[in-house]
């Protein structure tokens, strides 16, 4: 007995839809806001980390100095972990407390 084309699809069509497609967990990074870490320096982090323009830049900015925190991004989770390091470094590096974490989406 020989198995048709048609039904060597039917199999690989049912293999497919068995296997769901898991999407990637996705994390917000949220910038905290302090008193001590500069406006510009936060504005230079977000273009320089989030690849952000200065307008959007700017915007997150404010939002984390009036409403004390704001989210920067939502990124698979490696991603956002390797974004809230650097930034963290970056911080240090220049002896500001600045700092992000992630949440879960």
């Amino acid at each position: 007995m020989s198995i048709s084309v048609l039904d060597e699809v039917k199999v690989a069509i049912e293999l497919v839809a068995e296997s769901e497609v898991k999407r990637p967990n996705l994390r917000a990074v949220i910038m905290l806001n302090d008193d001590y870490t500069p406006m510009e320096f936060v504005i230079d982090v977000l273009s320089t980390v989030f690849g952000l323009n200065e307008e959007k830049a700017t915007q997150i900015m404010l939002q984390v100095h009036y409403a004390g925190k704001a989210v920067c991004g939502i990124y698979p989770a490696d991603i956002a972990e390797t974004k809230v390091a650097r930034v963290i470094e970056l911080a240090h590096l220049n002896d500001y407390p600045l700092l992000c974490l992630t949440q879960w989406v």
